[in-house]
């Protein structure tokens, strides 16, 4: 996969894991740890069919026993942003849990140059600086006062910015584009199923309605299970900030889709602030693209020397 075709790939991801805010508005009668536990078990059950089509079944599980501690580690992360994200709504609005996870371009940025000792050129860093204020901006002026579960609430949401940033610095580190990228594929399902087995105590009694729990089976299989195995490929050739910042895109996204389909029209500073993430992910993208030549036309040419 060249650089360019990973790039449009992390964008299309973004875009079906921004669907999960306008689909629960959807929802008649799940609320809670409910949502998260049905959307994590579908999810696991998304991520058993498609794994088991590509490997086989009884790959998939050896992997599983035989993962080491970079795999669970994966694993761990995966189950902590399933989990944190829906879990933070409970404590706090929704704007004070995406303002805090646009601090995941800045983590990823500090955990890729002092883990992987990478140097950032400027422009990612200005990217991030960009895309930053542009979320500030989107949500700023609904952000709520920081009473302690308000502050309790953004501590749980800090969850999923960090472990994204732990995963991507990870994937990058033990795959560096080789084969060894897939073999980490079934540590979405470990997520899955942990977060799973974490929420379901809390989610009881159910109360989810049949049309709740089609909605719910759509956002386990396509809004978590395909695009999370999708971004574990872009990951063998986007380095780690840049797939923090093609993920911020989920939120510009996810304002469009409850426009569209919740009737919940933009105000100004949503669409000023979308403009600064956007302007920001194609500025840094378009100059990486221009920089860097692609390894397959390289390979030809070398080839053909």
């Amino acid at each position: 996969m060249t650089h360019r075709q990973a790039v449009w790939l992390m964008v299309m991801v973004a875009l079906m894991w921004s669907i999960a805010g306008v689909v629960t508005r959807w929802l008649d009668s799940a609320r809670g740890f409910e949502v998260t536990f049905w959307r994590s078990a579908f999810n696991a059950l998304a991520l058993v069919l498609l794994l088991s089509r590509l490997r086989g079944p009884a790959a998939v599980w050896r992997r599983i026993r035989q993962g080491g501690l970079a795999f669970w580690t994966s694993g761990v992360c995966w189950a902590v942003m399933f989990t944190a994200f829906m879990l933070a709504l409970t404590l706090t609005t929704v704007a004070n849990v995406l303002i805090t996870m646009a601090l995941a371009p800045l983590f990823t940025a500090l955990a890729a140059r002092f883990f992987l000792r990478q140097r950032l050129p400027l422009r990612t860093w200005l990217a991030i600086a960009l895309a930053g204020i542009g979320i500030a901006w989107m949500y700023g002026q609904q952000v709520s006062g920081a009473d302690a579960q308000q502050v309790l609430g953004t501590a749980v949401a800090l969850g999923v910015p960090i472990a994204a940033a732990v995963n991507w610095t990870l994937m990058q580190h033990l795959h560096h584009g080789d084969d060894e990228a897939d073999d980490m594929l079934p540590a979405v399902l470990v997520g899955a199923l942990m977060s799973a087995a974490v929420t379901l105590p809390l989610a009881l009694p159910f109360s989810s309605s049949g049309h709740d729990l089609a909605l719910l089976g759509l956002l386990g299989a396509v809004q978590l299970a395909i695009p999370c195995l999708l971004a574990m490929v872009c990951s063998r050739v986007l380095k780690a900030p840049e797939m923090s910042l093609l993920a911020l895109l989920e939120v510009v996204f996810g304002v469009l889709w409850a426009w569209l389909g919740a009737g919940e029209a933009p105000t100004l500073p949503v669409l000023g602030g979308g403009a600064l993430v956007l302007v920001a992910l194609v500025t840094n993208e378009t100059l990486a693209l221009a920089r860097a030549p692609d390894p397959v036309a390289a390979g030809r040419a070398g080839a053909r020397s």
